[in-house]
């Protein structure tokens, strides 16, 4: 039976995939892949994520891999970018906004989907953040870029914090969509400030010998 709530996720999951998708794509332009390129690295990008959560939590085949709307929502992100790059790219920063609104996305649906299928807090939130982080890693391993979760930068952290939001939601019953929307802005927002005034977690220090 569809509910309110599943129509929701559903959504969400779709326009995750479509942030994700223009991320990817923006990254195969800027490294002057052919249009096929391109549209692999935004399929990649897109889905990764969410087979990694269906995966991990039993829910095969992977949605991504059945309904033709991922495939078909990853294209048209793909094929729009590399028409209309010149326009993506006056957007600052367009890799990072847009991979920053996908990790949103998807630390709050994985984080959710994990609940409904009876995971625990703590299993709930990791889902979430790998739910999250996992587009992010293929899209940079496929170009050879060391993935931004290995550096630094507050993201996979973010996507922790917005998991969280969701699983302390249900656990206090508060409403589905209200904690949805709080989820996905603290993410997104620690992600965009983390982006535009450089916030980073501590690295060690060396010392040359």
């Amino acid at each position: 039976m569809t509910t309110p709530l599943n129509l929701v996720l559903v959504a969400l999951d779709l326009l995750g995939t479509f942030v994700f998708a223009i991320s990817g794509a923006a990254v195969g332009v800027r490294h002057r892949l052919d249009v096929f390129g391109v549209l692999v690295l935004s399929f990649a990008a897109a889905v990764s994520g969410g087979i990694v959560r269906d995966v991990l939590i039993g829910d095969t085949p992977p949605a991504a891999l059945v309904g033709w709307h991922y495939l078909a929502t990853s294209c048209l992100a793909g094929i729009v970018t590399f028409l209309r790059h010149e326009d993506v790219e006056k957007l600052r920063n367009p890799v990072q906004i847009f991979d920053a609104l996908g990790l949103a996305l998807f630390a709050a649906t994985g984080a959710s989907k994990a609940l409904a299928f009876g995971l625990g807090p703590v299993p709930a939130i990791l889902l979430g953040m790998l739910s999250g982080i996992g587009g992010g890693i293929v899209r940079d391993m496929l170009v050879a870029q060391i993935p931004v979760i290995l550096r630094s930068e507050l993201y996979a952290v973010a996507a922790l914090a917005g998991a969280a939001v969701i699983v302390i939601g249900k656990s206090l019953s508060l409403p589905d969509v209200p904690m949805l929307v709080v989820a996905v802005g603290l993410c997104f927002g620690l992600r965009f400030m983390a982006i535009r005034f450089g916030w980073r977690l501590p690295v060690a220090s060396s010392r040359a010998r």
